[in-house]
């Protein structure tokens, strides 16, 4: 199997890189590849980390599954990219210095009616977009949220329209359920389908090669950003020796590599993300809960104070769920949420594109 300059036969791992764009330097911009090719056919399984530059544990967990022995444990193959967004790591930042936006919202989207010349950021998630539909089954995206968050894996919504019918829909996102189900990791559906469009999260790696492509893809987000945390990164490894087994290629679970499931939702109803509740005072964040708490509808869960520590105004929470991370920093700003949550989620996991 040749991915880039990475050329594995039948029972190897091979090392390589991607060459997607050149930089002003002369240099080519690299991404690292490395490829498991088991000795019998199956399916190919991708997995990425790394599209911001500062989360450590995505990038870890994306090196460790990749063990030297994974081609004898598989049939079928592995392709591994860790770091994404080279750029981005190097001056350890969310983005890359290509641009100031998110260069997880670059990804191809051919349902969309802009006619703005592509930039550099847009070039190579396009290239490396095209690398990987060429050839995956699924894609594992690795991500970190924010500091000391709750780790979780996100289904995306399936849309349909003139990509695919409804019934071609519900097929895509029951082969998506079965993999974010093995992975053992708390579950949240993404955004509501306008909001999720809103936000182009269709742009995604995971939202494009799933709403795109039509190949089941979701997006693992392991605890805060900067620095490998170790449970966090035990349970990525776990969640993709999870899928691999799900996806029939496994023939042997490594001793070395914990199971699934190590993380528990701390609620039994469906949920899906939410940025909020937001504050309507400026001042300093006090927050009453912490990441893992479960809250209801109504429950006070930060204080805004002065920066004298007159408490000016409280901040209730809107929906039943569980926080998955606190505002970073002290200062909030009218209108800034102070939460990241799992709220409880009724929705359609199938939606029309135009809903």
């Amino acid at each position: 199997m040749d991915i880039g300059t990475a050329t594995a036969a039948p029972g190897e791992l091979a090392r390589g890189h991607l060459e997607l764009t050149d930089l002003p330097t002369g240099v080519p911009e690299r991404l690292p590849v490395i490829v498991a090719n088991g000795e019998e056919d199956g399916p190919t399984l991708w997995i990425t980390g790394g599209v911001h530059g500062d989360e450590a544990t995505g990038v870890a967990v994306t090196q460790d599954t990749m063990r030297e022995d994974l081609p004898e444990r598989i049939s079928g193959a592995v392709v591994a990219v860790p770091v994404v967004n080279p750029a981005g790591l190097r001056r350890n930042a969310r983005q890359s210095y290509y641009g100031n936006d998110d260069p997880n919202r670059k990804f191809p989207d051919p349902e969309s009616d802009s006619d703005q010349p592509a930039e550099v950021q847009e070039r190579i998630d396009e290239r490396l977009y095209d690398t990987i539909v060429d050839s995956a089954d699924a894609l594992i995206d690795n991500h970190t949220a924010g500091v000391n968050s709750f780790p979780f894996v996100i289904r995306d919504r399936v849309l349909y329209g003139e990509r695919r019918t409804e019934d071609e829909a519900e097929e895509l996102a029951e082969d998506l359920d079965a993999l974010v189900e093995a992975t053992g990791l708390p579950l949240l559906t993404e955004y509501p389908a306008e909001e999720y469009v809103e936000k182009a999260l269709q742009r995604s790696t995971a939202g494009a090669v799933c709403n795109a492509a039509g190949i089941p893809a979701f997006t693992t987000e392991l605890g805060g950003h900067s620095v490998v945390t170790e449970s966090t990164r035990e349970a990525g490894v776990a969640a993709a020796y999870g899928v691999m087994d799900e996806l029939g290629m496994l023939e042997e679970w490594p001793e070395e590599v914990a199971e699934p499931g190590s993380f528990e939702s701390p609620v039994d109803f469906p949920v899906r993300r939410f940025r909020g509740p937001r504050t309507e005072t400026a001042g300093l964040v006090r927050h009453r809960v912490e990441a893992g708490d479960v809250v209801e509808e109504g429950e006070v869960v930060a204080d805004i104070t002065t920066a004298a520590g007159e408490r000016l105004d409280t901040v209730e929470a809107e929906h039943d769920g569980y926080v998955i991370g606190r505002k970073e920093g002290l200062a909030a700003y009218e209108g800034d949420a102070v939460l990241s949550m799992a709220a409880r989620d009724d929705g359609p996991l199938v939606a029309p594109r135009d809903s």
